[in-house]
Parts: structure tokens; sequence; C-alpha cells
């Protein structure tokens, strides 16, 4: 998964990059608001940890400008010295799903991650065969099943299909993609990712006669959306 971080003490950013990716994500480091909403508007992240008190804009119109402009919006968890209660109250009211106080312990950090994106998240944690809008997905062999007919997919189809069917109606960013089924840093260009779309969208009929709608997101990636599986 991927977790934007922002906070603009050097040696706090560098406890929770330690954190992060000591769990295995991918990160996005950054110490100022504007370009964290700037790597929002053309990327996806799965979970934001953010600071309070920041230089150009405070954690909480962060939280506030995630709620109105990302549909759905990401888990965000709220890191602070504010500790007051009326603090806490704020945070979460302003949208944070969580507030935690500094200074940061590791292993207190890591499980309030974990318990986010556990909840955010529930079909990512499945290991064995897994339906979403009525395709089941069998990692085992690589298959996709429509009303029990199988669909026989290479492993990185297999991969792209179901992180879109984990994700329907969420726009995903062409880099979220592209990391999700080759890995970080893998030297795959977009003309690849879209001849991947495309097999996909084939493969498992992803059209709007038969139940879904698999679509380009201009300058930014694609979205799959669920119309009603009975026409499949």
């Amino acid at each position: 998964m991927k977790v934007a971080l922002l906070d603009d003490d050097a040696n706090d950013l560098a406890l929770l990059t330690r954190a992060v990716e000591g769990m295995g994500h991918a990160i996005v480091a950054l110490s100022r608001a504007e370009p964290l909403i700037a790597a929002l508007r053309r990327d996806t992240v799965d979970l934001i940890i953010l600071d309070w008190n920041l230089p150009d804009r405070s954690g909480l119109e962060v939280v506030r400008w995630v709620r109105m402009n990302l549909d759905p919006p990401p888990p965000m968890l709220l890191v602070t010295s504010r500790a007051d209660d009326q603090d806490v109250i704020a945070g979460l009211s302003a949208g944070a799903d969580d507030y935690l106080t500094k200074p940061l312990a590791e292993p207190l950090l890591a499980a309030r991650i974990e318990a986010l994106l556990r909840r955010a998240y529930p079909a990512r944690r499945r290991r064995h065969e897994e339906t979403h809008a009525g395709v089941t997905f069998e990692p085992l062999n690589m298959t996709a099943r429509i009303h029990g007919a199988a669909v026989q997919l290479t492993a990185k189809e297999f991969a792209l299909a179901l992180v879109l069917f984990r994700n329907l109606h969420r726009a995903l960013s062409r880099s979220y993609l592209i990391e999700a089924v080759w890995g970080v840093d893998p030297g795959v260009n977009s003309r690849s990712l879209d001849m991947h779309v495309s097999r996909v969208r084939t493969k498992l009929r992803l059209r709007p006669e038969h139940g879904f709608r698999l679509t380009p997101v201009y300058s930014y990636g694609y979205r799959l959306e669920s119309l009603g599986a009975e026409g499949l």
C-alpha cells in the first residue's frame, strides 16, 4: 500500500518513514501541505499521516481538503503534540480517522496504522479467493470466475483486475496501478499499463452491457465502476 507522510519536523518525519517502510508500505514523505495536496491531485494513496502544525497550512485544513476533494477519501491519522481533549475533538471533527499524540512510539504507531488499514481495506487482508461485484478471484490458479465460468488470466492481468475490483468506484492513478502490479520502480511505461487494462476489460467483459464500466480518468489513471452485475 502507499502511505503519504506530512510533517515539517525532520526527526518525526524520519521516524514515520522508518515505521511505515518497516511495515512494507511505499511512502510519499513531505514537509509542507501544498506539495502534498499537489501530489494527491495526481496520485493515489491508501493512508495519510499528517502533523497538525505546519508552516503553510494547518493539518486540519489538509484533512478538510481531502474530505472535500477525494472520493472516497483515504483514512487519515493526525499526529501532533496537541494533547488537550478539545484538540482531539477538533481533529476528529475535522475528519481525521484517528489521533495520536507526540512523542511517537513506533510500536503504537504501527498498531494504529495497521488498525486503520484493516478497517478501510478489509478485502486486502484475504489470502484465499475473494468475490467482488459477482466476480470471484482465485489466486492459486490466477482465475476469475463470473457466474461459475472460469476466465484464465496472466499473473499481471490477475493482479491488475484484483486491485481494480478491490477499489470499485475509486479513481486510481497510473503510478499507483503500476506499483501495485509491477512493484516499486519497475521501469514499466504507461503503454504497458494501457495494454493490460485493455486485456482485462476484454477478458472480464468490463463493459456497461455486462454491468461494469472501466474508464480512463483524464491525466490521472483509471476507475472501475459496478453498474449492477445482473447483466453478466
